[in-house]
């Protein structure tokens, strides 16, 4: 049996979510994410964000939160601002751009954006009214590469934001792991503060399906609802997303599973550095970037699932290694194994 490091999501959920499900399963409750359970969990996401007046919504994807939230927020003649190596542009198959909004990509080293990268943008679509016009700038955390926002970046970029006219969206898909890196001062409610719309995702966390997304910009919370109809994203069954909410977010255990993860990926990575092997970037969650040999890669394949990320020269390349709130002991301790085997 070969271990996997290929995603965050190739077990089911957490066994308190399957219990809970199993439990209420024959409780009849009102559809369309009208039922008490989806009512408690985002009664728990207000008070964790410390923003009562926030509006909250289940959809079941990444993918489907994103359209959903851009396509929603934009006029047809607005824009995304983005860094190239985001979720949007790479993973989506054009979901954003089927929409009818254009993205305007940048590329940054590290997959996290600054004031200094969206300037010139802005300054390169000043021919109105010929051009898209650059509106809501999309930033996720943890990024594509496993980095993370500090609280002053997130500051600064708001403010920034702020003073340009646009709009800053967080996608959430990895917020969890995020949040709970070692090296993190970033809180949940700072997140909330800072930004005018976010999610929690839960498919990556823990749970079988699910993001939660948060408004916090009351200007964007009109109609939304008729945007999650629209595009198909409102479950009849909307219990299934508030009772794996309800359960994440009761404990903390939506962070507990996060923070597992870290650690198991921080084995990983110190494992490696002790061996002398450099990274694609410097990571503190679950996402590890260690480039290896081609032939230390085709060792560790006979034993473990990953991807292989970008080829660095004729004989080595950087590989992806994700942990999830899942990861054993066990299969950690057996990478370790082998790396400390074939680099003795």
């Amino acid at each position: 049996m070969k271990f996997s490091f290929k995603n965050d999501y190739s077990e089911g959920c957490h066994p308190n979510i399957l219990q809970a499900l199993a439990e209420n399963n024959f409780d009849q409750q009102a559809g369309y994410g009208e039922d008490i359970y989806s009512q408690q969990a985002k009664k728990l996401i207000k008070e964790k964000i410390k923003n009562p007046d926030a509006d909250v919504y289940f959809i079941s994807g990444g993918t489907q939160a994103n359209l959903i939230v851009i396509s929603s927020v934009l006029r047809p003649y607005q824009c995304v601002v983005s860094a190239a190596s985001g979720h949007i542009l790479n993973n989506e198959t054009g979901a954003v751009e089927a929409t009818g909004h254009k993205i305007l990509s940048i590329e940054t080293a590290d997959g996290k954006l600054r004031p200094e990268d969206i300037i010139p943008v802005l300054e390169g679509h000043r021919n109105i009214p010929h051009q898209v016009m650059p509106k809501l700038v999309y930033i996720s955390n943890s990024t594509e590469l496993g980095t993370i926002y500090q609280a002053g970046e997130l500051e600064t970029l708001s403010l920034f934001c702020k003073q340009n006219g646009l709009y800053l969206f967080m996608d959430g898909a990895r917020m969890g792991h995020g949040l709970t890196s070692e090296i993190s001062d970033l809180t949940l409610d700072k997140v909330a503060a800072l930004t005018d719309v976010f999610y929690l995702g839960g498919t990556k966390n823990g749970a079988l399906i699910g993001e939660a997304v948060v408004i916090n910009n009351p200007d964007l919370k009109t109609d939304f609802a008729f945007n999650i109809k629209q595009k198909g994203a409102l479950l009849a069954k909307g219990r299934l997303l508030g009772i794996q909410f309800l359960e994440l977010m009761k404990n903390d255990l939506y962070f507990d599973l996060a923070r597992h993860a870290n650690h198991q990926a921080m084995k990983i990575k110190n494992a490696l550095k002790e061996r002398g092997i450099t990274f694609l970037s410097d990571t503190y969650t679950n996402q590890i970037f260690p480039i290896l040999t081609d032939e230390l890669i085709g060792i560790l394949s006979e034993n473990f699932e990953f991807y292989v990320w970008k080829k660095i020269d004729k004989e080595t390349s950087a590989v992806r290694l994700i942990t999830s709130w899942n990861t054993g002991d066990e299969a950690v301790d057996r990478f370790i194994e082998i790396i400390a085997k074939e680099l003795s």
